[in-house]
């Protein structure tokens, strides 16, 4: 194509270009409608071009033919040059060049748009090949999940395997041999069970296909051992870590550790004796191998009771369906050692999951409280089918009845310990319609000393009138050695003894000590405010000091203005400091308490290695004050030693010390400068009677109450004459007389009270130095 231009002289000159330059000049020529530079501003301003002089990418093939843009640009460098001769006008040659960059950007852009496409499909491919990575993830991670949720997948995949090398090398068989399928399948397995049958192939097909299957059927063989082995040692470590199930049905679960274990196991054990032994099992957060190295120390005789330890969370339901917890006939749940707050709220919670079990409750629940201000919560929540034990409640209670009438604590002893004579409640068809007065002769292994009463609920009357009629329903609750030890006879005849009206002494106010404070000491304020005569004296010796008492007593429940009997004095100071136990009248006591402190109840070492040593220095300083005594006490300590001393103080003031540990307790009965010593073994003891029978626990908790009935040390003088021959029978009628119940007595030269003596019907001589135990009313 040729185009020409007029000259300025007139005369015009001729320009060859290329045509893919014309066409492109043609094409970009500027009209009035479309202008030019806007366009070429619009396109040189376009956000494309930095992503373009970014792109890491390699370019792809330009999309204009490359010669066409070579020739287009000789001929822009020949216009250029013969500008001056031609003598273009200045128009035509900005029109030119305005024209040519235009035809660069448009190709640019072009080329731009080929780039952004190809990395449209780059990124398309990498994201694919993105999702085939995860795809290979996915599927790993399928086969990690069917291997650990799934308990025979291991064995599984090696059974697979095991086929999948036999049927794969049967068909190489086949291919290589002229045997039938089935015959080079059959091969193919004994190739597999045995590698040496390879051996007796011929051939070098037939033989190299038959080393590959034995190849593989020895690492299947490798996989099966180590499956066989990982199967057995899984199973070991199960049982060596406690983590198997429980069969077992009717037996006894205890929930927790804590050192009142050994005591309840013990109690079990003795109860479980006339059964010929039971199974108690343990679980607790501890190793299954730490609780038995732990039970095998305590040197018990279970007496054919089986002892069997679990690891595991009482607050997890799991771990509770692993002991059988609804088989259970008793669930005791432990209080841990430490900070009560914290043992009380994960009793609590044992006790929500306990009633959260979707199978239910067979047995019942008895739980160990720290704090008795806890009980009505755990109740609440558990209802009808939980008994409540506040330890500190009931160590408490009876160091207040000890310290009133000494020598109770042992008969609290044997009546709540198995090894002697304990509450059992039975119905007896055969004595329906008789009174009271004739069942309490009716038993000679046993002592009626209640009803439960069939018409009121169940509800268990402490001695009851005598002329109360036993009803159809109705069971009897005795005191007896076992059982199966005891059962009605035919009424003895007994001789009425004639009544001896003779007054009871009239209370007298007591003065008495407690040394140390305890979390429940406004408890016990007004359990001692209920048993004391009027115008006692309580004082209070610690290191809390006196500003806080008062406020630390109110938040406790206290109220000063209830208070009718005692009065408070206070005095501050560590019982553990010789100079300032001094201070107080030590020798002017009726009785003094020795409480575990509460700034060391986390620790029972720490707890008794402090009431040991404010035992001893209270008993050395009376020792001093009092005057020497030319007697031996009893025991084989020598007036002399200061043993002996501390034994001749204590004939003036009785000393009850609370003592955590029970191994510090023999060691203190060993000496006998305390008159007696309580510990967490009553408490264990508590808890097996309760386990036992849940019905117990209504009998012991009037017992320990304010109001009802109690254990009292009663005098002879008040049933019989000096020298005067009665036996048991005729006491025990005498007795009821003041609508007191006699369960045992204690002779005047014997240190231990008998309890349900045998041979009720026998006369012996009495002596006015002997005392009777009896269940009576409180004064």
């Amino acid at each position: 194509m040729e185009r020409r231009e007029p000259g300025g002289d007139g005369t015009g000159s001729s320009l060859h270009l290329p045509s893919s330059t014309n066409h492109l000049l043609n094409l970009l020529s500027p009209t009035e409608d479309s202008p030019l530079l806007p366009n070429i501003l619009q396109i040189r301003t376009s956000p494309i071009l930095p992503r373009f002089v970014h792109h890491p990418l390699s370019l792809p093939p330009p999309l204009l033919n490359m010669e066409d843009f070579a020739g287009a640009w000789s001929s822009l460098e020949h216009l250029i040059n013969i500008q001056d001769n031609t003598k273009m006008t200045s128009f035509w040659t900005a029109n030119l060049l305005v024209r040519w960059n235009l035809a660069i950007t448009v190709a640019v852009s072009i080329y731009i748009d080929q780039i952004l496409k190809l990395n449209v499909r780059l990124r398309a491919s990498s994201d694919s090949a993105l999702e085939e990575v995860l795809l290979n993830k996915q599927l790993a991670y399928r086969v990690d999940v069917f291997l650990s949720v799934h308990p025979y997948a291991k064995p599984l995949a090696l059974l697979v395997a095991t086929l999948l090398v036999i049927c794969l090398g049967g068909l190489a068989l086949f291919g290589v041999t002229d045997d039938s399928l089935a015959d080079c399948l059959w091969l193919s397995w004994t190739f597999v069970a045995d590698s040496g049958n390879h051996a007796n192939s011929e051939g070098i097909g037939p033989r190299l296909v038959s080393v590959s299957i034995s190849f593989g059927g020895m690492l299947i063989f490798a996989m099966m051992l180590g499956l066989v082995s990982d199967a057995i040692s899984e199973k070991f470590d199960s049982l060596r870590k406690g983590r198997s199930e429980v069969v077992e049905q009717n037996h006894t679960l205890i929930l927790g550790w804590s050192d009142k274990l050994g005591s309840l196991l013990n109690q079990l054990a003795i109860a479980n004796e006339s059964l010929g032994g039971g199974i108690v099992v343990v679980m607790a957060e501890r190793d299954k191998e730490e609780m038995e190295m732990d039970i095998a120390k305590m040197e018990f005789d279970f007496k054919g009771t089986s002892v069997i330890c679990r690891s595991g969370s009482p607050l997890i339901l799991a771990d509770l369906k692993k002991v059988s917890v609804s088989k259970a006939r008793a669930i005791v749940v432990l209080a841990e050692d430490g900070n009560a707050d914290q043992s009380d709220a994960r009793a609590l919670r044992t006790v929500l999951s306990l009633t959260g079990v979707k199978e239910g409750l067979k047995g019942h629940i008895v739980v160990e409280l720290s704090d008795l201000d806890n009980e009505v919560l755990v109740k609440l929540v558990g209802g009808d089918l939980v008994e409540t034990v506040v330890a500190h409640d009931v160590i408490g209670r009876l160091m207040i009845q000890c310290a009133r009438q000494p020598g109770l604590a042992q008969i609290w002893e044997d009546i709540l310990g198995f090894e002697n004579c304990e509450f059992y409640i039975k119905r007896w068809p055969q004595l329906h319609g008789m009174q009271f007065e004739d069942i309490l002769i009716s038993f000679p292994d046993a002592i009626p000393c209640g009803i439960k009463v069939a018409s009121c609920g169940g509800k268990i009357i402490l001695n009851p009138e005598d002329s109360y009629v036993l009803q159809e329903d109705d069971e009897i609750l005795v005191i007896a050695e076992d059982d199966d030890s005891y059962a009605p006879a035919a009424l003895p005849t007994v001789k009425e003894a004639t009544f001896m009206h003779i007054a009871r002494p009239a209370r007298m106010p007591q003065k008495i000590l407690l040394c140390g404070w305890r979390r429940d000491i406004d408890d016990m304020i007004v359990v001692l405010d209920a048993f004391l005569a009027p115008g006692s004296e309580l004082w209070m010796f610690n290191d809390v000091p006196e500003n806080e008492r008062e406020r630390k007593l109110i938040d406790g429940g206290l109220d000063f203005s209830r208070l009718e009997n005692i009065q408070l004095v206070n005095r501050e100071g560590n019982a553990v400091i010789r100079r300032q136990l001094e201070s107080l009248p030590l020798h002017s006591f009726d009785s003094i308490l020795i409480l575990a402190d509460e700034s060391v109840e986390d620790s029972a070492i720490q707890a008794d290695s402090r009431s040991l040593a404010t035992l001893l220095l209270i008993r050395d300083i009376q020792s001093k004050r009092l005057p020497m005594v030319n007697q031996v006490r009893r025991g084989s300590f020598s007036q002399g030693s200061w043993i002996g001393e501390m034994q001749q103080a204590s004939d003036k003031s009785v000393i009850i010390s609370e003592i955590l540990d029970p191994r510090t307790k023999n060691l203190l009965c060993t000496s006998k400068i305390s008159d007696y010593v309580l510990s967490n073994e009553l408490v264990s003891m508590a808890l097996a009677m309760v386990a036992e029978d849940q019905q117990i626990n209504d009998v012991l908790e009037e017992l320990f109450a304010e109001e009802g009935n109690e254990l009292q040390i009663r005098q002879a003088d008040l049933y019989l004459s000096e020298g005067e021959e009665l036996s048991f029978y005729e006491v025990l009628l005498r007795a009821r007389q003041r609508r007191e119940i006699v369960i045992g007595y204690r002779a005047a030269n014997a240190e231990r009270a008998v309890i349900n003596p045998p041979a009720k019907t026998e006369r012996r001589r009495w002596s006015l130095k002997d005392a009777f135990v009896v269940i009576a009313e409180k004064e």
